[in-house]
């Protein structure tokens, strides 16, 4: 492989042994230069390994050699705070992703809401694993938007399999403490998490308040939420109240013009400019049985869709509120990563079966993403990325990562076949073995 590939991958060896190193690495410039589904035959077809007649040991790094996971994921996740401009906020999105899976032997699985095939009208449920990801928002220099690039991913088993495995059931907003306890240790300073409404979550809130993590979601238009109590008076007994009167909803608060509503520009999706009108105040949001959590609301109306009313929090009360409705924004931006990872890196593909391959072998495939934006960006310093145009297809010579990848592939291809060509020769001699594997990889199905 190229020395700027083997200089980013060098990060990860001392997290495993010097046999396993060189057999993972052998793994993931096969999964870069694989077309279609990802099993680890085609990793080595594409490879020209076809012939190995050892190639039991390549399964053996997903389902029995010895590394760290969470580890590869500290280690990712400098690699890319590395690539943040100076004074760019660390914005971290959190979502879930449903793998599509089914057999006796994968135990984690459950039937989940296919958010897919779903529609409002039609919920599809569907046989799989349900996997909890977080990326990290990176403004890259071949895009106008930043992308979304994973570098935690967790498997959360489903109920009815931690029932059977005599397992206490851990839902995802209990992953999710966990996934932010860990990422606020390896960061050591504050950041944003970002989350849609399954992350709207009083216990959460506070979870993250007291680790100095800003936590933004979408609140629903009956959430309850209450002024500040009053002081109590001096020597009154018993208990003190822990909230005021409630106010309004949301949806009350939408339909009344007496407020003082404010107008504001923003960056809107797809990146558009367009004038809003939001409402915010700070009060307490309460449920029984949970303590108060103190947070900033942001009631929103799109004049263009005029009957629909977004409400955004935050449990920094004094973030403006351009930049909470910024940073939910940007959430849309996990779902064009989890697309990509399934068309373009296989994800739901690989065909693992023992419980610890299955536990590897998707946060690979999610890293894997990450760790192409950063050796493209880091190859872009001396080669030139350029867009596939066409004439249908008007990029505006912004990149995606279907660009990304093949720039990656076309510099392996060239480093492996034509690194020892003469510059002054009129042809490329290649061996018939170099020719032959070419030709396998035009005329096989991707």
């Amino acid at each position: 492989m190229p020395d700027t590939i083997i200089t980013i991958l060098s990060a990860f060896a001392p997290l495993m042994s010097s046999a396993t190193w060189l057999k993972a690495t052998t793994l993931i410039k096969g999964a870069l230069l694989c077309r279609g589904p990802r099993p680890i035959t085609s990793l080595l077809r594409v490879l020209g390994l076809s012939n190995e007649p050892r190639f039991e040991k390549y399964h053996r790094v997903l389902n029995r050699d010895k590394w760290s996971c969470v580890l590869c994921a500290k280690i990712l996740l400098g690699l890319l705070i590395a690539l943040l401009p100076s004074g760019f906020p660390v914005i971290v999105l959190v979502d879930e992703t449903l793998e599509r899976r089914k057999g006796k032997q994968i135990k984690a699985k459950g039937y989940y809401r296919d958010a897919v095939r779903s529609t409002q009208k039609k919920v599809v449920k569907c046989l799989g694993l349900k996997w909890i990801c977080m990326t990290l928002v990176v403004p890259l220099p071949w895009n106008k938007r930043p992308w979304a690039l994973p570098f935690l991913t967790v498997l959360a088993p489903s109920k009815q399999a931690n029932e059977k495995q005599g397992r206490s059931h851990r839902t995802t907003v209990d992953w999710t403490i966990t996934m932010v306890k860990l990422v606020t240790r390896w960061l050591k300073r504050s950041w944003i998490l970002v989350g849609d409404g399954a992350y709207a979550c009083i216990e959460l809130g506070h979870r993250c308040r007291k680790l100095n993590v800003t936590l933004i979601s979408r609140l629903r238009l009956d959430a309850c939420l209450y002024e500040f109590p009053e002081p109590t008076p001096k020597g009154k007994r018993g208990r003190k109240r822990v909230k005021g009167k409630r106010i309004c909803s949301f949806k009350d608060l939408a339909q009344d013009a007496s407020q003082h509503w404010i107008e504001a520009d923003v960056k809107w999706y797809g990146g558009q400019l367009l004038r809003i009108r939001y409402l915010t105040g700070v009060h307490l949001w309460y449920k029984a049985g949970e303590k108060p959590l103190p947070i900033r609301w942001v009631v929103v109306i799109n004049p263009n869709q005029p009957d629909r009313t977004d409400v955004f929090f935050s449990t920094d009360t004094n973030l403006l509120v351009t930049d909470i409705i910024r940073c939910f924004v940007l959430r849309w931006n996990i779902e064009v990563t989890f697309e990509e990872v399934r068309e373009h890196l296989g994800v739901e593909t690989q065909r693992q079966w023992s419980d610890k391959a299955i536990g590897r072998t998707t946060p690979v495939l999610m890293g894997l993403y990450s760790l192409a934006c950063v050796i493209a960006k880091e190859m872009r310093q001396s080669t030139l990325l350029q867009p596939a145009l066409t004439s249908w297809y008007d990029k505006k010579d912004q990149a995606t990562f279907s660009d990304v990848i093949a720039f990656i592939r076309r510099t392996i291809w060239a480093e492996k076949y034509f690194s020892n060509s003469s510059m002054s020769d009129d042809f490329i001699k290649l061996t018939p073995n170099d020719a032959d594997t070419l030709i396998n990889q035009l005329a096989m199905a991707a």
